[in-house]
């Protein structure tokens, strides 16, 4: 089966603007672009009016997904639109199953840079076992770029945020991968935490805080060595830093074109969901966000 990216379209401002970001990584990969529309029945009693019949819905059905595959702007792209009635979660995560992404809008926070990831999103995150992007609605393809006067295809560094201590394949392969079809550097920032004595006002000498970073930054550099050497023209640069992983992976977003983030796929029955580094991340970034489930 040939694989495709896939974006999830509603109408709304913020799904336009992720069919726009999937047009152009498709165009990186060399594949074609699905569009998916979900459209949600209504309910019976509001079907029989007049503004919402069968006519309306099938008029908006068609017209939505229509007019934004006419107005992408990458003409060499392969661009197929499906049109599916059901909840837009399960929709979504059933057309995932077979993409090589899934990528979805989320409004932008007014007046401060981040995400509103609604309940679809959210859901379709914890769910999907393949990789889903989230895309601010005001994001443009131009806003990856270097905002020197570089050509178009400079883009900003990809960020990767790891668990050093726990690395995943899945997600490091990702990452490198985005900034090898980039061309740009890709940031891997961790987070350590200080030893317990610190919380007792205890001081840490510097030879020992420089020991522990160290520690860290060898038992990273090793986990990555396998992908160094599959992307030997991609240049890495290993930030540690001490305290909140989120927070530091949220700052770094400022300066990213792509954010790649993991999270571990969990089957039981109190549910999936996402961590508290993926929901920090989710909500706060001011660039995409990838995240790749593994086990």
């Amino acid at each position: 089966m040939v694989r495709t990216v896939v974006a999830g379209l509603d109408g709304s401002p913020e799904s336009r603007a992720a069919a726009e970001w999937a047009a152009r990584e498709a165009e990186l990969r060399g594949l074609p672009l699905k569009i998916v529309h979900v459209w949600e029945p209504v309910p019976d009693p509001l079907a029989q009016a007049p503004l919402l019949g069968a006519e309306t819905q099938q008029h908006w059905s068609e017209r939505i997904p229509r007019e934004a595959g006419e107005g992408l702007r990458h003409p060499g792209v392969d661009v197929t639109v499906q049109q599916v009635t059901g909840t837009p979660s399960d929709t979504l995560v059933d057309a995932a199953k077979d993409a090589e992404l899934l990528v979805l809008g989320s409004r932008g926070l007014s007046g401060v840079g981040g995400f509103l990831v609604g309940s679809v999103g959210l859901s379709v995150v914890a769910r999907s076992e393949r990789p889903v992007v989230l895309v601010r609605a005001d994001e443009q393809a131009a806003d990856e770029d270097e905002t020197s006067p570089a050509p178009a295809t400079s883009y900003r560094p990809v960020v990767l945020g790891i668990d050093a201590g726990a690395p995943a394949d899945a997600v490091i392969e990702f990452a490198f991968a985005e900034a090898a079809r980039r061309g740009t550097a890709l940031r891997v920032v961790y987070g350590w935490n200080l030893p317990p004595y610190y919380a007792y006002g205890l001081a840490l000498d510097a030879g020992l805080d420089e020991e522990l970073s160290r520690e860290e930054t060898d038992s990273l550099t090793e986990a990555l060595r396998p992908w160094r050497q599959k992307h030997p023209e991609t240049e890495v640069v290993l930030e540690p830093r001490v305290g909140s992983a989120a927070d530091h992976l949220v700052d770094a977003s400022r300066e990213a074109s792509l954010v790649v983030i993991g999270r571990r796929i969990r089957r039981s029955a109190l549910g999936a969901h996402i961590g508290p580094v993926a929901h920090g991340v989710l909500h706060h970034s001011t660039a995409p966000v990838a995240v790749v489930a593994h086990d």
